[in-house]
């Protein structure tokens, strides 16, 4: 790159103006990459949700079954509390009459928040602050500057978050031990348990 020896009235050469253009552009495109991270409709497509919005309660729950690749589910606790947990879900957002969009990104939100837990082992409080963020990104935007960014109204972004408070938030001890407990500690503590009954 050539190095233009004048300056510009405010004292900056051209390279130096470049740089910060190019500096501000790479923000702006890693800005822009971190959106289309955390609004990625990965969790489940297009076609997975229009399927699953033209079935009853017992089609949703069989449906979302295979989506998840769930085998075991009349044998594996684990496997019925998840199901459970992206069926209610749906069948939440169902009611709220969500756009297809909606539904994906709130599913990937579940899913997301899920995922944080598992794989981070966030607490309870770095999950309610994580999706604090998010929904600051993907709900109605104060400062109207991202608005192509914008999946909820204010009026579904609350929504959104009360249902999380009482689902997933409210019972969240419950999810970590799930994920986190072994075998031997489920045994360990019913046996210490049964040690204490008279």
């Amino acid at each position: 790159m050539a190095i233009s020896g004048g300056t510009t009235p405010g004292g900056m050469t051209p390279a130096a103006l470049t740089q910060v253009r190019t500096s501000t552009e790479s923000e702006k495109d890693a800005e822009f990459q971190e959106h289309e991270k955390i609004l990625s409709p990965d969790f489940l497509s297009v076609a997975q949700i229009t399927e699953l919005l033209v079935v009853d309660v017992d089609g949703v729950q069989r449906k979302l079954e295979t989506f998840l690749n769930f085998k075991n589910i009349k044998t594996c606790l684990k496997e019925a509390i998840l199901l459970d947990y992206y069926v209610s879900g749906f069948l939440w957002a169902r009611g709220m009459d969500f756009s297809i969009i909606q539904y994906s990104q709130f599913m990937t939100l579940l899913d997301m928040l899920l995922h944080n837990l598992k794989t981070l082992h966030m607490s309870l409080e770095d999950s309610l602050k994580w999706l604090g963020e998010v929904m600051a990104e993907i709900g109605p935007s104060h400062l109207q500057k991202n608005e192509k960014w914008n999946i909820f109204d204010i009026k579904q972004a609350n929504a959104v978050i009360d249902y999380l408070k009482i689902s997933l938030f409210q019972h969240y001890k419950l999810y970590e031990f799930l994920f986190f407990s072994t075998r031997e500690e489920i045994v360990i503590g019913t046996e210490v348990f049964f040690l204490f009954l008279p």
